[in-house]
């Protein structure tokens, strides 16, 4: 029971870095898109920072919650569900980033 606790914590962590890094996919979009990327002012660097820096941290806490439930016992299934946030990660940046441009185009 304790292992499901743990398992459903670190999912709520992985759930909010998801959100930060479709935050950060929807900002990136207009710069990627305009090609500024290098010549950003300090406020879209701001933008783009607090949701990119805070959802690497909320993940990489959502993986050593989800170690202390399962990396010990089942390795295979804990590199799987670290495996799987990885590609969820990506995907919430690429829906964040599809976002905005349905938006704007």
């Amino acid at each position: 029971m304790e292992r499901w606790i743990t398992r459903g914590a670190a999912a709520l962590c992985a759930a909010g870095s998801l959100a930060l890094f479709w935050t950060f996919g929807m900002f990136v979009a207009v710069p990627w898109r305009e090609g500024r990327m290098l010549a950003l002012n300090s406020i879209e660097l701001q933008v783009l920072g607090i949701p990119l820096l805070g959802g690497l941290a909320v993940s990489w806490g959502a993986l050593h919650i989800l170690a202390i439930a399962d990396r010990a016992r089942n390795p295979r299934i804990y590199f799987t569900l670290a495996l799987a946030l990885l590609v969820a990660l990506l995907l919430a940046v690429s829906g964040g980033i599809s976002w905005t441009t349905a938006r704007i185009a």
